[in-house]
């Protein structure tokens, strides 16, 4: 089972590029229907990403220091680390998404820039970003001293994602055009999906079997990555296009959906706290489920207790800090 699992995760690491795709696609998108001074923009956007970076950040880092032996009581170690954590992004390991998002607002007016004096050249433009990014990623997989000036952090700088962070811009500044292609040419672009999967899955293997690591063969700062992650973006945009035209106002899904919507951002920043409570040291649940169910297992028990936490904060003073959204209870207060 240890090859298919590790070729699935291979799959799986088309998380980090689609998410940027869709924050530059969202931002500019919102941007060109709602223009508004960066004086406005920058505060309301960094209070609800910086400040949930800083106190997830926080609670990290603490909660290590807490369980370490060696660090516990070490007030100086504490400090140094959090800060070297808030620096880097690495106080746990998938805050840097929200350090490369911060860095994203900050080059909005670039972005949009770039956008509207090439607009007559944006299939240059698309086509130059994507052989730079295959040159970004063949340098950080097959020539890794080339990059040793960034001392292992290549994934906390917006450069190692210029062709998705491109590429969303691009698509949202012709946001109806592309979404009708999308509508129109559904079933082709669910066929270049699925195929473009099949031939990562191929160069998988072949790397296997060339005798990289299973790991290795899967990382997801590669080449074919750039291939599968813009397959994902255009083939979810497909199967999202396809929803959004069936959806009933108010239907049981239709409510889960934009349920799980406005949890997601709290799901996301806390479900590795419960991934560690669960698998800390000499965990129960390793020895109570034997493997390859351990993994099933623990996911299901990660989202129903991060939903759990994100709900219960929600509803609390800290709703913002650790959800990255306004209090329920404010809402409800001020309805009342």
């Amino acid at each position: 089972m240890t090859s298919p699992l590790n070729a699935l995760l291979g799959l799986l690491h088309f998380t980090r590029l689609v998410f940027f795709s869709l924050t530059a696609f969202v931002l500019v998108y919102s941007w060109s229907l709602r223009p508004r001074p960066l004086a406005q923009f920058w505060p309301r956007r960094f209070l609800l990403v910086g400040v949930p970076y800083l106190a997830w950040s926080s609670v990290y880092v603490t909660a290590a220091w807490l369980l370490s032996s060696t660090t516990r009581g070490d007030v100086p170690a504490l400090v140094t680390t959090y800060a070297e954590g808030i620096v880097t992004g690495t106080s746990w390991y998938h805050l840097y998404f929200l350090l490369v998002t911060m860095q994203v607002y900050l080059l909005l007016p670039v972005i949009i820039w770039l956008v509207r004096v090439t607009r007559r050249h944006h299939v240059v433009v698309l086509v130059v970003a994507f052989l730079l990014q295959l040159a970004v990623f063949a340098a950080y997989k097959y020539w890794p001293h080339s990059i040793d000036w960034l001392h292992g952090y290549q994934k906390q700088f917006f450069f190692s994602y210029v062709f998705f962070i491109v590429s969303g811009a691009v698509a949202a500044d012709h946001a109806d055009p592309f979404l009708r292609f999308i509508r129109e040419h559904r079933r082709a672009v669910l066929w270049a999906f699925a195929g473009t999967g099949a031939f990562t899955l191929g160069v998988w293997w072949l790397q296997v079997g060339l005798g990289q690591s299973l790991y290795a063969a899967g990382t997801p700062l590669q080449p074919v990555q750039v291939l599968w992650s813009t397959a994902v973006f255009v083939g979810f945009l497909a199967i999202g296009a396809a929803w959004a035209d069936r959806r009933r106002a108010g239907s049981a899904l239709a409510r889960v959906v934009d349920y799980g919507s406005d949890r997601s951002f709290g799901i996301f920043l806390s479900h590795p706290f419960m991934i560690w409570i669960l698998l800390y040291g000499d965990s129960w649940l390793e020895r109570a489920v034997p493997k390859p169910w351990l993994t099933l297992v623990t996911y299901v028990l990660v989202l129903v207790l991060s939903v759990a936490v994100t709900e219960a904060f929600r509803w609390t003073p800290l709703s913002v800090p650790l959800t990255g959204r306004p209090s329920r209870a404010r809402r409800a207060r001020v309805r009342g």
